[in-house]
């Protein structure tokens, strides 16, 4: 009973789609980035982010989506109706959506407003479907995530977030994360040193959120991006294993899952000016990856997933 499990919150999945117009000058000095910005030929150039803050939680505001995928397949069970927040805290090397960040660069619907665009959806969600909140980082906008995940147990449809878990489990947060129906989470990189050099963020946040997860017995999917060079080898991912076993042994985490790094991205690079720490990097071979998938799975003694 969507409802009875209800404690506010939304599915998640990846952004897709042409990205927004750049903000204005005006709305970019608001912004809770320090940003150095240059506006030339129609195109904001971010040179620094510091000091990261999501803008407020209040009752009443709206959501700030950067893109919807009305139908997508690979973002949780069955067929999804994908929204993809603005606004990320995190500067992974590997990210293919750098336009994501800002978390004012997007489209404002009411919770009132995104129900009645996924109401026309529902028919499809009958084998196992939803709703999922992906970005950026959807859960910067938690309180908003809550006040739409009411409106979608009305309606009895259940959503998935995917997220970094790295953020405060504040009661927003924990509201969301308790109304969801399963949350995918990254596990990035396995330790605080190479967490923090290639994606700028705190791994305690992490290790904290996955505690939060198998402490309140919700759903959850790990995943982890392969990059060539990185941690391609089957003894960088022993270290993943590491720290994913107590999860897997206590039933907290169902399923990991690879994904392999592309470089579709890289002309986002070009148009926000932002440097592209991987620029030399090449996609990671799909046979490489399957093989790795089948090591950690067969460690982990978990199914194996569709690789994507």
């Amino acid at each position: 009973n969507v409802t009875a499990a209800f404690g506010g919150e939304a599915p998640q999945t990846p952004v897709g789609g042409a990205a927004p117009g750049p903000p204005s000058k005006e709305l970019f000095e608001k912004s809770s980035f320090k940003t150095k910005y240059d506006i030339k030929l129609n195109t904001i150039k971010i040179f620094e982010f510091e000091n990261f803050s999501p803008v407020p939680h209040s009752e009443g505001k709206p959501m700030i989506v950067h893109s919807i995928e009305s139908l997508a397949a690979l973002d949780g069970e069955g067929l999804r109706y994908a929204i993809f927040l603005a606004g990320c805290p995190m500067r992974c090397a590997y990210c293919h959506n750098p336009d994501t960040w800002n978390p004012r660069a997007g489209t404002e619907y009411t919770p009132e407003e995104l129900l009645q665009k996924i109401k026309r959806y529902k028919p499809y969600f009958s084998a196992g479907g939803g709703v999922t909140f992906g970005g950026g980082e959807p859960l910067l906008q938690a309180g908003e995530i809550v006040r739409l995940g009411r409106l979608l147990a009305g309606d009895n449809i259940s959503y998935t977030i995917d997220t970094s878990g790295c953020v405060e489990l504040d009661g927003d947060v924990r509201a969301a994360l308790r109304g969801a129906g399963l949350v995918i989470c990254d596990l990035k990189f396995p330790d605080a040193q190479t967490f923090k050099k290639y994606t700028g963020g705190d791994f305690s946040l992490v290790v904290k959120f996955f505690d939060f997860l198998a402490t309140e017995k919700i759903r959850t999917w790990a995943r982890t991006v392969i990059v060539p060079g990185i941690n391609d080898q089957k003894e960088d991912l022993d270290r993943y294993i590491e720290v994913l076993r107590p999860y897997v042994d206590a039933g907290a985490v169902e399923k990991y899952q690879l994904l392999g790094f592309h470089t579709m991205g890289f002309f986002k690079y070009e148009r926000l000016g932002i440097k592209n720490r991987l620029e030399n990097t090449p996609t990671m071979p799909a046979e490489r990856l399957a093989e790795l998938q089948k090591y950690v799975n067969s460690r982990l003694l978990l199914p194996t997933p569709a690789l994507l």
